[in-house]
């Protein structure tokens, strides 16, 4: 899949600046973002449902829009395949009803047979003759992604498809999609606003924050070392600090008053650091930071500790409840990170 999109669409007040491509065949790239930030309406602009206000979108070598050279493929010519949020089946067709419309050419004995091929596929045969409020939520969303993919799309694009669903269902159908992702050779744009699905379904991401794109990065390296304020916060990093570079590989964490030694890259636009809550250690290590515990919170499995650090904010540690039954009752802690935990951030 070979996916290009530069655009630029404001309504009211929001101002959405989107830019990535793929390259990859089958490449899973994730659209990850607070809710508002844009990323259903760059979902609409590459299918052609909403007209950027300029720009350039291309998949294939087919241009589908370009503002420039007053080029705007509607959306049935644009061989892309939306997968709604509510699935979008027509609730007074059947499921044999909603595939057929899915065909976009073809005699009737190839369309019938490629709606057959599609039953069998997505094991819908049995419920040819029921519409979708006699299906259950999983059978719909296979109805839905059957009636995508009879019509021969060239990319998928998926608009939070589980946001609805409860634990249980949701963990199905994410199985059943992962499946359906991996076996398709056209590749796919996920939106999401939910880190754990972009980390198990996508291969990579582009952060969208308040309207604006990141570069796109690995699944991986997002998680590992993002490169903004807005990627950190999106995946997951919950201690952030405005900090300064006040030498080779010094970072002066002006929110907990201490001067911490990162092992990655440090710019001339750093102007945070984060640290991820889980990556704390207890033990004699790098970058002491002394604390004072100020807050105790149980969850389930874990156990978040609230520490009041030398600066005016909080530093936040999660743990193995285990872990911290053994310290229980210390009121004072002094915590350690290595230097390659801590990350240098641009805004």
């Amino acid at each position: 899949m070979a996916l290009k999109v530069e655009i630029e669409k404001t309504l009211g007040s929001f101002h959405l600046e989107a830019a990535f491509e793929t390259e990859a065949p089958g490449e899973i790239l994730a659209l990850l973002g607070a809710s508002g930030c844009g990323k259903s309406m760059t979902l609409k602009c590459i299918a052609g449902i909403q007209r950027p206000d300029k720009g350039f979108i291309s998949l294939n070598g087919r241009t589908l829009f370009d503002s420039a050279g007053h080029i705007d493929l509607p959306p049935q010519k644009r061989r892309v395949g939306f997968l709604f949020q509510n699935y979008a089946l027509f609730p007074h067709m059947t499921v044999e009803q909603n595939l057929l419309a899915g065909v976009l050419s073809g005699s009737r004995a190839q369309r019938r047979a490629a709606v057959e091929e599609k039953l069998r596929a997505f094991r819908l045969e049995g419920l040819e003759k029921l519409r979708p409020a006699q299906l259950s939520g999983g059978q719909q969303q296979r109805a839905a992604l059957a009636r995508i993919l009879v019509g021969r799309p060239e990319l998928l694009l998926l608009d939070e498809p589980f946001s609805a669903l409860d634990g249980h269902l949701k963990w199905q159908l994410e199985l059943e999609l992962a499946d359906t992702l991996r076996s398709f050779p056209g590749g796919a744009v996920f939106v999401t606003h939910d880190r754990d699905e972009v980390y198990r379904l996508c291969d990579t991401v582009c952060v969208l924050n308040q309207g604006r794109s990141d570069p796109k990065v690995g699944v991986r390296q997002l998680f590992a070392a993002p490169a903004t304020v807005g990627a950190a916060l999106i995946s997951g990093c919950k201690n952030i600090s405005p900090a300064r570079r006040t030498g080779e590989g010094l970072l002066e964490c002006s929110g907990w008053r201490v001067t911490l030694r990162t092992a990655l890259p440090v710019s001339e636009q750093t102007r945070y650091a984060g640290i991820r809550a889980h990556y704390f250690l207890l033990e004699e290590g790098p970058n002491p930071i002394p604390c004072r515990v100020e807050r105790v919170i149980e969850n389930l499995f874990s156990t978040v500790v609230m520490l009041r650090t030398p600066g005016p904010e909080l530093l936040r540690l999660e743990l193995e409840k285990e872990r911290w039954a053994a310290l229980a009752g210390r009121e004072e802690l002094t915590l350690f990170i290595r230097p390659e935990d801590v990350m240098p951030l641009t805004e």
